[in-house]
Parts: C-alpha cells; sequence; structure tokens
C-alpha cells in the first residue's frame, strides 16, 4: 500500500491529541484520509509510547467489517476491543457515515472520559443536524484534501523528474494520493479516476438528493469545472445549460450545487466587502477538490493553465489558512483574502506578469487596499521573489513547496 506522508495533518492531530474533542477528518473519497489515520495510528506508538492495544481501529468500508453498520453493534465491538484494563484509549473509525445514528455511538464514547476520539468522513452533512447537536462544542474538523504540490514532490523527487516536469503532471494527473502509482499508465490514471468519478455522483451525491435525472447532474458538474475561478450562480448555470438544450430551473441547480459541496468535489467561495467588512450574498466561485477528477469531464482541451493554478493556490490556502475568500474593493477583485488570528492576507494570482500592463494590473487592486497587512503576487514566472512598494511577487512553485511548517 502506497503510505504517503501528510505532515501537515499530523500536525493538527498532534495540537489536538487528548483534548475532550472529537477529532472530526472529513474530505472527498480517496483523498487519503484511511491513510492518514494509519499514520497517526504509527505515530501514536512510535512517538508516543502508546501501547498497540490500546488503540482501536476500525475501517466501515472494509467488507469484514459489515456487521457494525449498526450503531449499537458497532458500539459494543469498540467497547470489546478496548477491554477493561484501565488506561487511555484511542478509537480511529473510517466512514462513520455509513452507520445509521452513528452520532449515538460517538456521543456515549465521548461521555466515557477514557476515550480520545478520531473519526472520518466522506459527506459535509457528518457534520450536520444531530451530530453538531450531541457533540456541540465538543469536536473539530480537519479538513482534507488531495496532496498539496508539496507532498506530491515529495512523494515523486526521487524519481529523476524536474521539478516543472511534476508540476505539469500535478496538473494533468491530479493530486488524489494512489495516481502517484500510476504515473505514465494513461488507462489506469484514468479508469481509476473515472470509477471515483461516478461514485461520488452516483452514491454520494444522486443517492443522498435522490437525483433521477443523472445527465442533468453530469452536466452541472461539468459546467463548473469548466468554469473553476469564474463567478457563477444557480441561474447563471440554468441559463447556460438551457441554452445549450439542457432545460433546469435554477433551484435544482442550487440543489445539485450544495450536494457536490456536501461530497467535497467542489469548494464555494463567497466574495468579501473589503471596506465594508461582510461576505456578499451573490455570485460565488467555485474551485475544484481535484484536477485530475475535472480533466474526466472536461478533458484535455480545458488547459487554462492561469485557472488552473488559480485552483491550486485556492486549496493550498485553504489548508494553511482555513476560510479563504475572493476580496471586491473599490480598485476591484483580489483573488484571495485570509484572516487569521494575524489579521488579513491578501493574494493575487497570474500565471505571468511579465506584460508590464498586466503586471499593473494584477497590482492596482492589491495597491487600492490601504492597510499595511501583507500583500502578496503569486505567479509561475521562475524569478527571484521581489517587491512591488511593500507587494511582495513570488514564484508559485517555491511558495506552494513552502509547506508553512514554521508559519
Amino acid at each position: 500500500m502506497l503510505m504517503i506522508d501528510r505532515p501537515q495533518y499530523l500536525r493538527k492531530l498532534d495540537a489536538w491529541k487528548d483534548h475532550d474533542v472529537v477529532k472530526v477528518i472529513t474530505g472527498v473519497r480517496r483523498c487519503g484520509k484511511s491513510t492518514l489515520m494509519l499514520l497517526w495510528k504509527r505515530r501514536l506508538v512510535e512517538r508516543y509510547g502508546v501501547a498497540p492495544e490500546s488503540i482501536v481501529h476500525i475501517n466501515l468500508e472494509l467488507l469484514e467489517n459489515e456487521p457494525f453498520l449498526e450503531y449499537h453493534r458497532l458500539h459494543e465491538e469498540i467497547l470489546r476491543r478496548c477491554g477493561t484494563a484501565p488506561g487511555r484509549r484511542y478509537v480511529l473509525i473510517d466512514e462513520i457515515q455509513n452507520v445509521p445514528d452513528f452520532q449515538k455511538t460517538l456521543d456515549n464514547l465521548q461521555a466515557r472520559g477514557d476515550v480520545d476520539l478520531y473519526i472520518t468522513g466522506s459527506n459535509a452533512m457528518l457534520l450536520s443536524g444531530t451530530l453538531a447537536t450531541l457533540i456541540s462544542g465538543r469536536y473539530v474538523e480537519i479538513s482534507m484534501t488531495p496532496l498539496s504540490f508539496a507532498e506530491y514532490w515529495g512523494a515523486r523527487s526521487g524519481e529523476g523528474l524536474t521539478m516543472q516536469r511534476a508540476w505539469s503532471e500535478y496538473l494533468h494527473d491530479g493530486a488524489l494520493p494512489a495516481t502517484v502509482g500510476f504515473s505514465g499508465d494513461e488507462t489506469m490514471l484514468h479508469d481509476y479516476l473515472e470509477g471515483i468519478l461516478n461514485t461520488v455522483l452516483f452514491k454520494d451525491v444522486a443517492a443522498r438528493l435522490g437525483v433521477s435525472n443523472i445527465a442533468a447532474l453530469e452536466t452541472v458538474t461539468r459546467y463548473l469545472f469548466d468554469n473553476v475561478a469564474n463567478l457563477v450562480n444557480p441561474k447563471s448555470i440554468a441559463d447556460g445549460m438551457t441554452s445549450m438544450g439542457s432545460k433546469i430551473s435554477p433551484p435544482t441547480v442550487s440543489s445539485y450545487l450544495e450536494g457536490l459541496a456536501a461530497a467535497f468535489i467542489f469548494y464555494p467561495v463567497q466574495r468579501f466587502d473589503i471596506k465594508g467588512k461582510r461576505a456578499l450574498r451573490q455570485e460565488r466561485k467555485y474551485y475544484a477538490v481535484d484536477l485530475g477528477l475535472r480533466r474526466m469531464l472536461c478533458s484535455n482541451k480545458v488547459r487554462d493553465t492561469g485557472r488552473l493554478l488559480e485552483n491550486v493556490v485556492f486549496l493550498e490556502l485553504m489548508r494553511r489558512e482555513g476560510d479563504v475568500f475572493i476580496g471586491q474593493g473599490a480598485g476591484g477583485e483580489i483573488d484571495f483574502i485570509t484572516n487569521g488570528a494575524d489579521g488579513p492576507r491578501y493574494y493575487q494570482v497570474s500565471e505571468s506578469v511579465h506584460d508590464p500592463w498586466t503586471l499593473e494590473r494584477e497590482l492596482s487592486s492589491l495597491n487600492a487596499v490601504r492597510d499595511n497587512y501583507p500583500k502578496t503576487l503569486i505567479t509561475l514566472d521562475d524569478e527571484r521573489p521581489v517587491s512591488h512598494a511593500g507587494i511582495k511577487q513570488v514564484y508559485a512553485l517555491d511558495w506552494l513547496l513552502d509547506d508553512g511548517e514554521d508559519r
């Protein structure tokens, strides 16, 4: 089994270890959640000296664990494996959403006081409704994505690739961990990605929403993939599809958008009014969780490197800084704003700014923001970092390889 290190997420688990909260690891199917559990299990033993018998790990996608897809049985099995000896237990459960009423098991386990609980799930609905009510204030979500470029490069740097070639394959193949093992075999890669996309669309979206018109769902998905980094809303999507002969209503599109976001295929991003310090409830941009999955529906003809770079930067900012917004200010749109403990940070993304007019355009929105918080221009121009009156211009691949450990 391919085990790619995920240091960023392990550091988050380190920080929350033994705190009285349920650690909820969410993300699209096959992004590496189960592997993270295995890495964490090994870390508990090797770094923290936890005895293996004090760790209970149940993957609910494995056939041998099918009898535990009922919350009473799951609870009984966990208690059996915990045993009666005194001491803290570490309980790791993969794909908990497969168990109806699973929240009752979690609530009871957490109430014991001697269990450190970690769960994974592939649908955002995991944290809605009853679970959020039962463990309100007693869980932390760790949102997981496919491999960052730093993780991807770390997994492939021993193959003799140049960094630029690895970047090209990262954009083409996507970043789901298993795709690293399919490098060079286009047929296997295609079949693997197509299988995941079909599973997500049919099982995680269509089945949960009760969608009967699969063709319409696939068309909406293709439209979003084709329009990553573009502002859209349900009406504009419905109008666009109707003009192409696929009549659909805005409320139906809205339902599909919610389902696709819940399955972590897309991340909707709101616009933020910089001056008014408020979110704008109008059009949003949608970013794809994986560019390999995007290629399954958009084909190789959609190769807008600038928008692909913007998609990659969005995912990286989400990993590093949490919530990400699109900025709307007096000087125009700013690609991304984050708002961490140290205040906001502003980012513009451009494939190249060698052209003076393009450089001026990208800088103008940042210059219009009259504060002293960090402002960064990220490009694919392979040059040393430079400063434009306080705005730092960086080479995208260098920026992506700085994984933020010391931030």
